[in-house]
């Protein structure tokens, strides 16, 4: 008897198409602003600032990397706890719960920033301590200018947090087209600061602090005031009063809290590697002050925050479609087909692979000139174009697997296995390798291309574990599917998010597509299901 493929169109391609391009773009930009800022303040070493540090910009671009790497261990924290409360907004909207999706969303604006002025207030007091504590071997000059830029950035760790919180509420809307608004806006006034506080005004590296501070601050209070409007089904009324509720942050929490983890350990261990190429042995002295210091400069440090600029290209579209895959692949698990499931991974490894096909050879293709445009030495630059092109070799092969695998498993609710692989193959590839690689008492003193090989050992790791589980089929247990038939439930659920593409359809002007979770809210049940129904089934991996 011939097996009949059924067709699934849970998500057409139409459907993919408006569901990951928004997340791309929005992914693209946020991004590519560390890259721009990068490249401009290796410019920005004036006159006033070459009298007295030679290779001022070498040093503003390690300072300005290694102050964004404490900053994106809070930003990964910001945006578990957002997602976090989001998922929880949109339960309560799927169970027709608006008063209750109200009260969670103000919880989760309230209790993220307070939480950000508490780490702001600290950031702010302890910052030479903190600089000091992460990198203690910097030079005098790059130490001083990342105390100054921390100075500055960590005010905007408040915006940064209501952002997040409303950004994550609009999606939970299906209003994500105004996040990607913001994230364009924010974008250009960005790039428009920086020029005007380090060309015009001779701020050096302070200017590229103040241009940031300035552009975080837009999107909290547009996508704020978006959140406020009363036309929103979940909208926050700021003058109302407000109490803690236990029950609602409890939700939150059980969320946030292990997503968070995850996230932290691993950008701290992308911090710690940093200090292992920041060591007295890798300091190259380069002349004599005016006043007879001695003069010496980190080639190996300039030269890895320049290659990590750069290889941003590379990974932008790919994180937006591991972001879409969890709408994709959590909306496949709710419908309870095995086979369904394991078509969308397919669908969307193989749309993960060509993506990253491109993105590798278009970074492969501008890295030269890209690495021309940054105002750094020659020396530097050698050794960023070999960390290039060693990562980009390991990361057509390895990224969809190492980084998109990850996605399918959570959507999967198989956190579990994901955060124990993830922190384990960091501390022992990404930082335990990196560290015999570059310290001196192994000898090999490989410098930045020591740290670049651990993190691509690091990448072969997960892509085996990961890839490895998604292909045993043992997510399905955490799934609750162990037993689930392979072509799916008795009563298929609809083409939701083909129903959510309507032409012409507009909402605040915005497409009728939550670009983050899913066109799922207006079709389910009490409790999150969807009712309705939707062909589908075909092969996939075998169990």
């Amino acid at each position: 008897m011939t097996k009949t493929k059924r067709k699934y169109d849970l998500f057409t391609n139409k459907a993919l198409f408006y569901l990951i391009v928004p997340i791309v773009i929005e992914s693209a930009l946020s991004m590519s602003m560390g890259f721009i800022d990068g490249i401009m303040v290796t410019h920005a070493a004036s006159d006033a600032f070459l009298a007295v540090d030679p290779n001022a910009g070498d040093h503003f671009v390690t300072a300005i990397t290694d102050v964004d790497q404490i900053s994106s261990l809070l930003i990964q924290l910001f945006a578990a706890f957002g997602v976090g409360g989001a998922v929880i907004t949109s339960q309560h909207l799927g169970g027709g719960r608006t008063d209750d999706a109200n009260k969670s969303a103000k919880q989760l604006v309230v209790i993220m920033l307070l939480s950000a002025l508490v780490i702001s207030g600290l950031c702010l007091g302890l910052n030479p301590y903190i600089i000091s504590l992460f990198f203690g071997n910097l030079d005098s000059h790059t130490h001083g200018y990342a105390v100054t830029y921390f100075y500055i950035t960590a005010c905007s760790f408040p915006f940064l947090a209501v952002f997040n919180s409303c950004a994550a509420l609009l999606r939970a809307q299906r209003k994500s087209m105004n996040t990607m608004l913001s994230g364009i806006i924010s974008f250009f006034l960005n790039i428009g600061f920086n020029a005007l506080f380090i060309f015009v005004l001779k701020l050096g590296i302070a200017g590229v602090g103040l241009g940031t501070l300035l552009a975080r601050v837009f999107p909290a209070c547009f996508t704020l005031y978006l959140m406020t409007r009363k036309t929103n089904v979940v909208r926050i009324k700021i003058f109302e009063k407000f109490r803690f509720d236990g029950a609602q942050l409890k939700k939150i929490l059980k969320l946030g809290v292990p997503s968070g983890i995850e996230n932290c350990f691993f950008q701290l261990g992308k911090i710690l590697v940093l200090v292992f190429i920041q060591v007295e042995i890798y300091n190259v002295f380069i002349g004599v002050n005016a006043d007879g210091t001695e003069i010496y400069t980190n080639f190996q440090a300039s030269a890895n925050s320049v290659a990590y600029n750069v290889n941003t290209i590379s990974s932008m579209v790919g994180s937006g479609i591991n972001t879409a895959m969890l709408t994709v692949i959590g909306q496949a698990v709710g419908a309870g087909d095995v086979g369904q499931i394991k078509y969308y991974i397919k669908k969307m490894l193989l749309i993960s692979y060509a993506c990253n096909c491109v993105c590798v050879a278009v970074t492969f293709g501008v890295a030269s000139f890209l690495l021309n445009s940054y105002n750094i030495s020659e020396e530097a630059r050698a050794v960023a174009w070999n960390c290039l092109i060693l990562c980009l070799s390991f990361q057509f092969v390895t990224y969809p697997l190492s980084f998109g695998m990850p996605a399918v498993l959570k959507a999967s609710s198989d956190v579990k296995y994901v955060m124990i692989v993830a922190v384990v193959s960091m501390v022992l590839m990404r930082v335990g390798l990196c560290y015999i690689l570059t310290c001196d008492w192994a000898g090999a003193r490989l410098g930045a291309i020591g740290l670049w090989i651990g993190m691509v050992s690091d990448w072969v790791v997960r892509s085996a574990f990961f890839g490895g589980r998604v292909l045993s089929g043992r997510w399905k247990k955490s799934a609750g599917l162990s037993d689930a038939p392979e072509g799916g439930n008795a009563e298929p659920v609809p083409a939701c998010a083909e129903a959510a593409v309507t032409d012409g359809a507009e909402e605040s002007g915005n497409m009728q597509l939550d670009a983050e979770y899913g066109a799922v809210l207006e079709h389910s049940g009490e409790n999150g299901e969807a009712d309705g129904g939707c062909a589908e089934s075909g092969d996939g991996f075998k169990d």
